[in-house]
């Protein structure tokens, strides 16, 4: 009965589309249904065969034209975010194109190392000896696969409506799981199926540990040892299955007891909105790893330490997608890095930020980066999370952004794909008609210290005050035209209008405010030291300093780092350049069985990865890689809003 209900379901789905699209587009719609007739099975979704052949494509001359695109997915009804195009052509067939990150985040296809950027093989319950090839292209910051044949084999019917390309798949039955668990490292799940069908992955929060005793006065504060992961399937389970793994409605304590030390990993089988939602508790040193393989169709779970899968993906011109295993010492790191080409055409890299027309706010780099049409991305600088303010160097085209702090590393380049690294510090100087000539400290930066701070429009339409009492003055064409005093921290907002700044008084810096009266004639001198910093217009600064010239020069003491950051093992992030100057950003996250690396075991492992000069990067929750749409490193819901980062652009030909 259920799977007859979702044939009822998705038939009358493909009814409503025809029907509305007809309406809205009139004789368009025909080479669309034309299309559909001749690709898509005409026989109903039950006698679909249940083994499809999926067949490689030979790669199609993809050519910018006559093309519709869309952002939103309506997979079987349910509304996803995800890229997809569509590409008419008088002569020829339509072609639906989806972007690799939606494919591998909605469907569950894996990408599989290519040195062919325009040739992307994939696993999709395909045989590991001939696995898919789709035909890719770059257009507008997503790497697109022609799914036309894929789609015409494993029976789905798909059609564009608007911004949203809608997407049918033949009902599918869960007929089995079976779980090898190994007292070892690795323990496995397999998902019997009776057809291919999309599938995702979601990573959860630790689950908290029960109390051995419920009614004791003191809590156990034991330290979570599990985590939960969901895994979804646009299937319907057996319901045996969903009995097997139906937990009691109302446990005792005793089960309670039972269920925390139960050795199955799966805890609940349910179906909800025609999918099969299926949780684990997962050991939090172990990770899952999924495969498919067919005949017979089957999704495996891998539970293993070690469940990043190498890769090494040509992605695009100039830009490589890699991902392994560094061995340090007796450990094993897992990296994930992209390998840039900075003097690969219509290749740029440059400085990205949270909010368009402001240097205040955060945001998930993958929207930062989307928001920008980067190609790739990885977090950078360092932020307040509080009040989402900068702490460190930024800056584009020549523009100063935000100053460094500190004497903090960071890494300057320019657009013929030189690169300079090193620790940074701005020099400004104020000096006035009135002869008095003092620094000023911070530029558009969120690090606040007793002294003189300027805030420029990237700042944002309105300075609203850091601390208390302090003294602002407007500069407009290099006079002040107006003073305010300030109330208490956050209580009072100053207008930054365009073409003039606010110098900020605060502290022991306020008597000198009586100097600067309304009509004072100021200048601005600013300066690098190094002077090398000058002669860069990009800039992005972090720290602490890894490497230089091939030698580990880590020193975060003297950057001003705490101890215990010094000390933590933690995610981490950095940018880098090799000796045959390409560019490395890369994410490093648990060593196998582990946690992430020190400062001192991030920078021997950059330098393992083939680094000259590298600068750690922002880290910890921050730690983002991003490419075409997707991250690379991390499930996105574990990634925190950052408020900078460094963006790949790449322009087609």
């Amino acid at each position: 009965m259920p799977n007859y209900c979702r044939l009822l379901k998705d038939q009358m789905i493909i009814h409503k589309l025809n029907h509305q699209l007809f309406q809205k587009t009139g004789v368009t719609i025909v080479a669309i249904a034309l299309y559909l007739s001749a690709t898509i099975p005409q026989k109903s979704l039950a006698n679909t065969p249940a083994n499809p052949q999926l067949l490689s494509q030979s790669p199609s001359t993809f050519v910018p034209r006559n093309i519709s695109t869309g952002s939103q997915i309506s997979l079987n009804g349910r509304n996803l975010s995800g890229a997809w195009l569509q590409q008419l052509n008088q002569t020829t067939p339509a072609r639906i194109y989806i972007s690799d990150a939606a494919l591998r985040q909605l469907l569950g296809i894996d990408l599989l190392s290519t040195n062919n950027p325009e040739r992307q093989p994939i696993e999709w319950f395909s045989s590991n000896n001939q696995p898919l090839i789709l035909s890719a292209n770059l257009w507008r910051g997503y790497r697109y696969l022609d799914v036309t044949n894929l789609a015409t084999a494993a029976g789905w019917q798909m059609q564009a409506q608007g911004n949203t390309l809608v997407i049918v798949t033949p009902s599918t039955q869960v007929r089995n799981i079976s779980e090898n668990l190994n007292a070892g490292s690795i323990s496995q799940i397999v998902l019997d199926l009776d057809r291919p069908t999309p599938w995702q992955i979601q990573q959860g929060l630790p689950i908290k540990s029960l109390q051995d005793d419920p009614n004791a006065p003191t809590p156990n504060n034991a330290a979570p040892i599990n985590r939960e992961w969901k895994i979804t399937l646009d299937a319907i389970a057996d319901s045996s299955l969903i009995q097997r793994y139906t937990p009691p409605p109302a446990p005792s304590p005793d089960l309670l007891k039972q269920s925390q030390t139960s050795a199955s990993l799966v805890q609940k089988v349910e179906v909800v909105n025609n999918q099969t939602v299926i949780t684990l508790s997962v050991p939090l040193n172990l990770s899952l790893q999924a495969t498919t393989i067919n005949n017979p169709h089957r999704l495996v779970l891998n539970l293993r330490p070690d469940a990043l899968k190498p890769k090494n993906i040509n992605w695009a011109r100039g830009l490589q997608w890699r991902q392994d295993f560094i061995n340090l010492g007796k450990d094993r790191f897992g990296i994930v890095w992209l390998e840039v080409n900075p003097r690969a055409a219509g290749l740029a890299i440059k400085p990205i930020w949270a909010t368009a027309n402001t240097l205040v706010g955060t945001a998930p780099l993958i929207q930062t980066a989307q928001r920008d049409l980067a190609v790739a991305a990885i977090n950078a600088g360092y932020f307040n999370r509080n009040n989402r303010l900068p702490l460190g160097a930024i800056r584009r085209d020549g523009q100063w952004l935000s100053s460094p702090i500190l004497n903090r590393g960071a890494i300057a380049w320019n657009d013929g794909g030189q690169f300079y690294f090193g620790r940074l510090t701005l020099q400004e100087t104020l000096t006035t008609s009135t002869n008095l000539r003092v620094p000023i400290l911070f530029l558009n930066s969120g690090y606040v210290q007793s002294g003189i701070a300027r805030y420029t429009p990237a700042w944002g339409q309105t300075y609203t005050s850091l601390t208390d009492n302090e003294r602002v003055f407007i500069v407009q064409n290099n006079k002040v035209t107006n003073q305010f005093v300030g109330d208490k921290v956050g209580q009072t907002n100053f207008p930054i209008l365009p073409n003039s700044y606010l110098l900020v008084f605060r502290g022991n810096a306020i008597p000198q405010a009586s100097q600067l009266t309304i009509g004072t004639d100021v200048q601005i001198t600013t300066g690098t030291t190094p002077g090398e910093f000058n002669r860069y217009p990009n800039i992005v600064g972090a720290g602490p300093l890894l490497l230089q010239n091939g030698k580990i020069v880590l020193d975060a003491e003297s950057e001003q780092f705490s101890k215990a950051f010094i000390n933590q093992k933690a995610s981490r992030s950095a940018i880098c350049t090799t000796a045959n100057n390409t560019v490395l950003i890369a994410a490093v996250h648990n060593r196998v069985g582990g946690s992430g690396p020190t400062l001192a075991e991030h920078a021997q492992l950059m330098k393992l990865l083939g680094c000259v000069n590298a600068l750690n990067l922002d880290g910890g929750s921050s730690t983002s890689l991003y490419l075409g749409g997707q991250l690379l490193d991390r499930y996105p819901n574990t990634a925190a809003r950052v408020h900078n980062g460094i963006g790949i652009f790449l322009q087609p030909r």
